[in-house]
């Protein structure tokens, strides 16, 4: 099954897309965490289903996050993470923020932002999932969820 009928299979399941961003960042590790695909959940159809920011693009962040941030007490903060949201950010408004007008759930789906649109939805998790991965990699982290250079 390719990334976009698995994507569609997890929409069909009843995901949102930033639970689908981290469901195949957890598929990348080899870990399975329903607690935190759960906590994706509030990011759905723009904060909570409110039309906002985009729930692929908080969903990307907190991948991200998943990688390069604080965990624990004696965990030191990564400062990479920063770098790698901003330069996310900066990509998806070239990218998508120009096409739809926006970077907001509302922008992007117009008044259906509180449903899914699999085929619009589906393109846009599969780009950000192949972008975040290549900032993963170009920023020295490993995706099985080590960092490469410490």
């Amino acid at each position: 099954m390719d990334d976009s009928d698995e994507i569609i299979e997890m929409g069909k399941q009843g995901f949102t897309c930033s639970q689908m961003l981290m469901l195949k960042a957890l598929e990348l590790q080899g870990k399975d965490n329903p607690d935190l695909v759960r906590s994706m959940t509030g990011f759905a159809g723009g904060l909570g289903w409110t039309g906002d920011i985009c729930g692929v693009l908080t969903g990307a962040t907190a991948v991200l996050s998943l990688y390069a941030g604080k965990g624990q007490a004696d965990d030191e903060d990564d400062p990479r993470l920063m770098f790698m949201i901003e330069d996310l950010v900066h990509w998806f408004h070239d990218k998508y923020g120009k096409i739809y007008g926006g970077i907001r759930c509302t922008d992007i789906l117009g008044p259906d932002a509180g449903k899914i649109d699999m085929q619009r939805c589906s393109e846009i998790i599969q780009d950000t999932f192949q972008y975040i991965k290549e900032l993963l990699v170009n920023n020295g982290f490993d995706l099985s969820g080590e960092s490469l250079d410490g």
